[in-house]
C-alpha cells in the first residue's frame, strides 16, 4: 500500500509552526516512514512542487498576491488542506490592522517605497480558500500535530480540544490568576491544548491559541467586569493573535 504524499508549507510568518515539526526529532523518521513528504521547503530543496497531495500543512497568513497565487495552488492539488498555527488559523498578530488603512501604513513604515511592495492586508487562510482542519496554537503543539497526522493516517477525524484553558488549569491545579491577583488572564476564553503552560508559571494566559468554542462567555464577562475590567480591556489582549476569530 502507497503511503499517502504530503506537504508542507509557509506563507507570511515566523515559520515557528514547521520547525515545531522538525523539532519532533524522536518522531521525525517515523513521520517519514509513514508519510511520502513531497514538498517541504524548510526541510530540503529537492521538492516536486507539481504533484497531487493527499493532505497538506500550511502556517503563515495571506499577506501578499504571492501568498494569495501559492495557496491557490496548494489547495487546487491537495485533497485536505490543514491550516497549523494562528496566523493560518485567525490572521494573526499581522492581522490586526485589517480594520485600518494599509496603504497609509506601508508608508508609516517604509516611506515612498511602500507602495512598491507586494503586501495587502493580512487575511486567514479560510478567507480565501476552503480549510478541512484547524490546528491552532502560537506555535502549534507538537503533540497535537503528531495526533492530528495519526488519525488522518488512520481515516479518523481528529479530535482537538474545544475547551478553554481554565479546564487546563483546573486538571494541574493551578490557582486562578483572575480571582486569586486580578490580572488579565484570557484563559476563560482561549482553546487549550497548551497544558495551561503560561498559568502554571504564573504568567497570564494572553489568548495565543485563540478563541474557544465551548466558553461560557457570560459568566466570563462578568468575572472580568467583577475585577474592574472592561470588554475592551480583554478584547485588546485577545486581538494580538486571533484579531478575526470573533467573541460573542
Amino acid at each position: 500500500m502507497s503511503k499517502p504524499t504530503a506537504g508542507i508549507f509557509g506563507l507570511t510568518g515566523c515559520a515557528g509552526d514547521q520547525l515545531v515539526i522538525l523539532n519532533c526529532e524522536d518522531e521525525l523518521l517515523d513521520l517519514v516512514n509513514l508519510l511520502d513528504l513531497r514538498d517541504f521547503l524548510m526541510a530540503t530543496s529537492a521538492n516536486d512542487t507539481r504533484c497531487s497531495l493527499d493532505v497538506a500543512f500550511v502556517e503563515g497568513a495571506v499577506m501578499s498576491r504571492r501568498d494569495e497565487e501559492t495557496l491557490e495552488r496548494i489547495r487546487q492539488r491537495s485533497r485536505f488542506l490543514v491550516a497549523i498555527g494562528a496566523c493560518a488559523v485567525w490572521g494573526g498578530v499581522a492581522a490586526q490592522e485589517s480594520n485600518g488603512n494599509h496603504a497609509a501604513l506601508l508608508e508609516d513604515v517604509y516611506g515612498p517605497l511602500g507602495r512598491q511592495y507586494d503586501a495587502i492586508p493580512a487575511r486567514a487562510l479560510h478567507e480565501l480558500v476552503k480549510v478541512d482542519l484547524n490546528i491552532t496554537g502560537c506555535p502549534i503543539e507538537k503533540s497535537q500535530i503528531l495526533a492530528a497526522i495519526a488519525n488522518l493516517l488512520q481515516g479518523d477525524p481528529p479530535l482537538l480540544p474545544q475547551y478553554a484553558v481554565c479546564a487546563e488549569c483546573r486538571m494541574r491545579e493551578n490557582n486562578c490568576l483572575l480571582i486569586e491577583k486580578g490580572s488579565v488572564c484570557c484563559g476563560p476564553l482561549t482553546a487549550a491544548g497548551c497544558e495551561a503552560r503560561c498559568p502554571a508559571l504564573r504568567i497570564p494566559c494572553i489568548g495565543c491559541r485563540g478563541p474557544a468554542d465551548d466558553v461560557n462567555t457570560a459568566s466570563a464577562w462578568a468575572m472580568f467586569e467583577e475585577k474592574g475590567y472592561t470588554r475592551a480591556d480583554v478584547d485588546r489582549k485577545l486581538r494580538t493573535f486571533a484579531p478575526k476569530g470573533g467573541r460573542a
